[in-house]
């Protein structure tokens, strides 16, 4: 093996054990206990290697949550419906939701770090503002799609930021962490076809 072929492969190896340790840590740890130098030692490398691959704490933390996502991704754009492409609009949306509900659910903890990594990373509101990270412009982009195509006479991108953003809330993730689930899903479908569904 070349050293360059060593070296990338190296790279690789220290990110899926920094991601694998952060999120074992998210699981059994408060989220602002979660710092970059217990991630590196559970990991088995040094900081300034956490650093040198993500940056700041943030970085981490959207590029573990980007892994998350990665299958939500892929059903929007290639699975199979109402999820995927050839549903009605209305279906797709509806399933949409479900479907980011059933993530966030599963990964408060790591919202909750995402949330206190803005609140604690240096110039992060301006740098790295929480609606603008890759995964949250994704689902936006796509939702605010669907809702453009089923009622263009709404202001789809805000409505799109107002369901979203209501998964971000520390009173939806309190819920959450109750188990409540299934009623954010429930609710979050009654709020969204009741715009669906009205007449223009």
């Amino acid at each position: 093996m070349t050293e360059g072929r060593r070296e990338r492969a190296d790279a690789t190896r220290n990110r899926r054990a920094i991601l694998r340790a952060t999120e074992e840590l998210l699981a059994s740890q408060p989220p602002e206990q979660v710092s970059m130098e217990r991630i590196a030692a559970a990991a088995g490398v040094g900081k300034g290697t956490v650093f040198h691959r993500f940056g700041s704490r943030m970085g981490l933390m959207l590029a573990l949550m980007q892994e998350r996502a990665l299958d939500l991704g892929e059903a929007v754009r290639t699975g199979p419906p109402p999820l995927g492409p050839g549903a009605p609009t209305r279906e797709r949306v509806l399933a949409f939701l479900d479907a980011v509900v059933d993530m966030v659910a599963r990964n408060k903890s790591l919202l909750a770090a995402l949330g206190h990594a803005v609140t604690t990373t240096p110039h992060a509101h301006d740098d790295q503002p929480r609606g603008a990270h890759p995964v949250y412009q994704e689902w936006h982009t796509h939702l605010s799609a669907l809702i453009a195509e089923q009622r263009p006479d709404l202001d789809a991108d805000l409505v799109a930021h107002l369901l979203l953003g209501a998964l971000q809330s520390d009173p939806v993730l309190r819920l959450l962490e109750r188990g409540e689930g299934r009623r954010l899903a429930d609710t979050l479908r009654e709020l969204a076809t009741g715009l669906l569904d009205r007449q223009s």
